[in-house]
């Protein structure tokens, strides 16, 4: 896959007018989806610009034109808003560089679909949150994105990724590998069996809510990591939320809930010794309050009670895929050793249970920051 993409750079070089002669491209960040390169355009004027250019996957993402419609709806929409408080879009979001025919992506002679986004300078990108600045950082750029985003018609989005936080139907999925055991590792799963099978009503709460009318239709970003936001060099602060492909109609909450699945806690998602995996509360803390700062009061009171949830659904849906992967025989994720998805899927469950342990102050927590 990747010398393939390499040998159609030249293709796709032709097929934009990026405002100068096409110095090189090499391979950049860290991303495992999609094959993304940094190109170096020198203009006329005698600068250097760089661009963004990826090969959007086509295992993950089916239609590429439904994709970039939704990227191309919502950056415009978060330009405008940005433009009216006085910032810097061309900082502030993405940007989709149209190709030479005006199109907001390219398809090589191969298929492969491919687009074009104007690099933000003087930006990082960080693995981890390694201060709880840094966790308040990205909580304050992802509520500012729900904010901006609170009145774009969520139901003229595509679905990119069917069903994604869809937890009734993840729990379906476990039931099916469950019962098919193909390999014969559910005797080395009980304990983690019986739990999802303890939560089974739990996968339905949210999305009741939602049937019910008391969560409202989001515009969601669902990979709410801090590397998904560009912190500025200098200042650290937030400024540009990344990786849209999944941006796509869903509940405010679980955008929140996989930030806290991902980020208030300590441990690698494989660790072993689950006396080192603990759901940290000061840390749930630090995000809630920068990610309500950020938002500024665009969540609905119902949004704001079930917080909690999203964070422990968001939790208990990751284990169970992690386990249902395990029984598959580790086909989706990724594995360098055995047992690692079985791993993943009780450090999930771990961090569910101290969740329920202190869920009294977890709701204390968002009614201290609720506007």
């Amino acid at each position: 896959m990747s010398s393939l993409a390499e040998g159609f750079l030249q293709e796709v070089f032709d097929a934009y007018d990026l405002g100068g002669q096409v110095a090189g491209a090499l391979r950049y960040g860290q991303g495992h989806i999609n094959d993304t390169f940094c190109a170096y355009v020198q203009t006329p004027e005698g600068e250097c610009r760089r661009f963004i250019l990826q090969r959007m996957s086509s295992a993950a993402f089916k239609h590429p034109d439904q994709l970039m419609a939704n990227i191309v709806g919502v950056t415009r929409h978060l330009r405008k808003k940005i433009l009216a408080a006085g910032g810097d879009p061309a900082r502030e979001t993405l940007t989709v560089v149209p190709t030479a025919k005006g199109e907001s992506f390219f398809t090589d002679s191969e298929g492969g679909a491919w687009r074009a986004y104007p690099f933000v300078e003087n930006t990082i990108c960080l693995q981890s949150a390694e201060t709880p600045e840094l966790f308040y950082a990205s909580a304050l750029a992802f509520g500012k994105f729900q904010a901006m985003l609170s009145d774009y018609p969520a139901d003229t989005l595509y679905e990119t990724i069917e069903r994604f936080h869809d937890t009734e139907n993840r729990y379906k999925n476990f039931e099916r590998a469950l019962a098919a055991d193909a390999l014969g590792r559910a005797a080395s799963a009980r304990p983690e069996i019986r739990f999802v099978q303890e939560h089974k009503t739990d996968c339905s709460v949210a999305l009741e809510a939602l049937r019910q009318g008391k969560l409202p239709l989001r515009v969601t970003h669902n990979d709410t990591k801090l590397n998904n936001v560009l912190m500025d060099k200098a200042t650290l602060r937030g400024i540009c939320v990344i990786d849209l492909d999944t941006v796509m109609p869903g509940l405010s909450i679980n955008d929140f809930g996989d930030s806290i699945r991902f980020g208030a806690n300590h441990s690698a998602e494989d660790e072993r010794d689950l006396s080192k995996v603990n759901f940290d509360i000061q840390l749930y803390d630090i995000y809630t309050r920068g990610f309500l700062e950020g938002a500024d009061g665009a969540l609905t009171g119902a949004e704001l009670e079930y917080l909690p949830w999203g964070a422990k659904l968001m939790t208990l849906e990751c284990g169970i895929r992690f386990l249902t992967d395990y029984l598959e025989g580790d086909h989706y994720f990724h594995t360098q050793r055995d047992g690692q998805n079985l791993d993943r899927c009780r450090t999930q469950f771990k961090l569910v249970r101290d969740m329920e342990q202190q869920w009294d102050a977890m709701g204390a927590v968002i009614q201290k920051y609720a506007r």
